[in-house]
This record gives C-alpha cells, structure tokens and sequence, in this order.
C-alpha cells in the first residue's frame, strides 16, 4: 500500500466532509448565490449554447480539417508578415461579433494549426472586443465620448496585447500534441474561393443567429433583425450546398435534412430554436456520413466540444455564485462593487478591470449594467477599464484559454488585459 498516495485521498475525503458540515445552507446571502449560479447557467445554456457554441465549433473544425498549417502559419505564424498578420486579427471582432465564450473555439483552432501567440491572441481579444453594435449602443446610452474611446482602445489593445504576448514568449517552442485530439487525415485540395464562401456563409449563420434586437425602432440594424432568421436560413441552405460540392458532405442527407429544416421552419415561425436544432442535428450527419475529410470534420467540431463546453459550464456556473447573473446577487454584493468603483483612482480603475475580468457578460448585457453603475457613482474612468476588460475576458474564458494555451499564457494574457484597461481608465478618467 502506497501510503503517501493513500493519505492524500484521505485528507481529500476530509476536507469535502468539513465543508459539507460548515456549508451554510439557509443562510439568504448563501441562498442567494446558488440560486444565482443556477440562474446564470440555465439562461447561458439558453441563450448561448445552441445559437452561439455549436455554429463555432462547426468553424473551429472547419479550420482545423480545411485550411491548411501552412497558410496559418504563412499569415498567423510568428514569422508571417507583422502588418497583415495583426491588421486581420484586431479588426475581425468588427466581422464576428462573438462574446468571450463564442470567440474560444476560433481562437483554438487558429492556434492549433500553427497561428503565432502574437496574432492568435490578438484575435481572441479584439473578436468579442471590437463589437460594433456594442460600441453603438455604448455611445449612444453611455455618451459618445466612451464609445469612441471604446473602439479606439479596443483596436490597440489587440494590438499591443499580441505583440508584448510575442514579445514575453518569443522562445516558446509552440503547441505539443495532446493525447486526445484526432488524426487529421490529408485533405484534398478545394479552390480558393470555396474555402472563402464555406467560411463566409458559416460566420454570417453566427452573427445573424445571435444578431441583437436594437433599442429603437427603425434603421440598418432594426430591418436587419426584422429578417435575421431568413438570413440565417440562406446562410445554413449555402452552407449545406457548398459542402456538398466541394467538402464531402453526404448529399442525400442533407437535401433531406435541408428541406425538413424548411418544414420545421414553417411549422414553427415563432420557435426558431426547432429548426435550429434539427439543421445542427442534420448537419452532423451529413459530415459524419460524408467523405473521410468532412468525418475529420465531425470529429474536430466533437473535439473542440467535449473539451470546451464542461469548463465554460463551470466557470459560470462559479462566475454566477460570486457575482451574480446580470442584474442578480452573488456572494459578493453589488453595493461592493459599487462603492468600489467611484472616482477615478488606481484603486477604482483596477478593481473595475478585475472585476470585469471575472464577470461573464454576453454581447450588449456590458452597457445596461455599467448604465447602472454609472447612476450609483461610477466614475467614468472605471467604466472605461470595465468596458475594456469585461467583454474580452471572464472566468468561463481563463478556464478554456489555459487549456488551449497553458497556464503561463493565460496569465500574462490577463495580466496584460487588466493593467492596460487600468492604465486607459486613469488616462481617460483625468480628461472626462
């Protein structure tokens, strides 16, 4: 008998009784936080899952099965053109327009297949960051001086974030295969553009799915939501066409598939989580009953799946116990945080890069709660730091990006996220 081994299991089972006998069940505050937690995670399964994850897991594979190391690497890669390389990844939050959570799976396959720390990490800041309907909606509820300095410090921020992340790891020796990823066999060769217009469909099915209904009434952004699930629609029949040309997709799988879609569609007008659902099930048929590349496909969309969604779980459901869901109550109160952030002090400004660094914020939910903030006395500095670091980072998302990246990665990564969202913060705060 290992005793040494034995012992340690032994204070484990210790340890977990003490705190089941001290946990303070019954207590409000306690109370609270759990129901938090659990509210927190059935409204992001709700509302995140199925609109947001599972389109970017079908992207992440696609990366990982069809384009090719050799192009990551050519204009991702540490070696790859500095301009390009950072001008593409801090600008595609403008295209993609993804939370923190819905960026994780873009950001492992791009890394994955060769893309340099610098730009892969640029990307994964600036596509939840360089929201624009969120710099709007910013501007126009919170003041056109935060939106503005919003975009601009969003922008440099990726920047500067990827070329010191290039900088502090510039003997890192790259990605070790893990155990459990799957054999890539040789995808045969498509045309240019049929890559272009998988991925092009692909990312316009995930921004219109998760395309936000606008505060007023009227303009681009209200007629575009007026007709977002019929823009969704074509985006998922093109998808299904083009991999079937070109990616080994089974086509009588998914014609069927395709037109019970459309049925579903029309049965159910006012329920579009039900065709929803039935194209995500066709779909993975399709490519699972398809050629081997398009099955390397099904595999890696598994693969980035089972290894993201139980930590993404888990951090919110930890994220909704310490600090709520929005507008809730976690173990930690909000008047704290209030009273935490007022002024424009390094103290304020940090705390509310932290602060937003933990908190889990989907796409626009950033603006009402700092709304709210702001009326309780929050200094505009802070608001600005919070602005900067909530959006891009939050406990869900330190959990999968240090296992995509490794510890040291992912905090240097934080690191550099909190102390620029706090330096830009003082800076703003002094001139508003």
């Amino acid at each position: 008998m290992d005793l040494k081994k034995e012992f340690k299991i032994l204070s484990i089972v210790v340890a977990a009784i003490a705190v089941c006998w001290f946990l303070p069940a019954g207590k409000e505050w306690f109370d609270k936080a759990v129901l938090g937690s659990l509210q927190l995670v059935k409204w992001y399964a709700r509302e995140h899952v199925l609109f947001c994850l599972l389109p970017a897991f079908f992207i992440a594979g696609a990366i990982s099965t069809f384009v090719s190391k050799a192009a990551v690497i050519k204009y991702f890669g540490a070696k790859a053109n500095k301009f390009i390389a950072y001008s593409v990844a801090s600008l595609s939050g403008v295209i993609l327009a993804v939370c923190s959570c819905t960026v994780l799976p873009l950001f492992a396959g791009i890394y994955k297949r060769g893309a340099g720390i610098g730009p892969a990490t640029a990307f994964l800041y600036s596509g939840p960051a360089i929201n624009v309907m969120a710099i709007i909606l910013t501007a126009r509820i919170l003041g056109y001086e935060l939106g503005i300095a919003r975009a601009v410090g969003a922008i440099l921020f990726s920047v500067v974030i990827g070329l010191c992340m290039q900088l502090i790891f510039r003997n890192d020796k790259g990605l070790e295969a893990e155990t459990d990823m799957p054999e890539l066999n040789e995808a045969e060769p498509h045309p240019i553009y049929a890559d272009i217009v998988l991925f092009a469909l692909m990312v316009g099915l995930l921004v219109f799915a998760n395309w936000a209904k606008p505060e007023t009434q009227g303009g681009i952004w209200g007629a575009v939501f007026a007709i977002k699930w019929w823009l969704v629609g074509i985006a998922y029949l093109g998808t299904g066409l083009v991999g079937i040309k070109f990616f080994g997709l089974n086509k009588l799988i998914t014609a069927i598939g395709m037109a019970a879609v459309v049925i579903f569609a029309v049965i159910f007008p006012k329920i579009p989580q039900v065709p929803f659902i039935a194209g995500i099930a066709v779909f993975s048929l399709a490519t699972g009953r398809g050629t081997i590349e398009s099955k390397d496909w099904l595999d890696w969309t598994w693969y980035y799946g089972k290894t993201i969604l139980p930590l993404l779980f888990g951090g919110v459901l930890l994220a909704g116990f310490l600090l709520g869901p929005p507008g809730g109550q976690g173990i930690i109160p909000q008047e704290w945080i209030s009273n935490a952030v007022g002024g424009n002090s390094l103290q304020s400004n940090f705390f509310a890069s932290v602060a937003g660094a933990f908190m889990y914020f989907a796409t626009l939910t950033e603006v009402p709660i700092l709304q709210g903030l702001i009326q309780n006395g929050m200094g505009k500095g802070p608001a600005l730091a919070l602005l900067l670091a909530g959006p891009a980072l939050s406990l869900p998302n330190m959990l999968v990006i240090r296992k995509v990246m490794g510890t040291k990665k992912t905090f240097a990564y934080v690191c550099l996220v909190v102390i620029l969202a706090t330096l830009s913060g003082i800076i703003f705060g002094a001139f508003f």
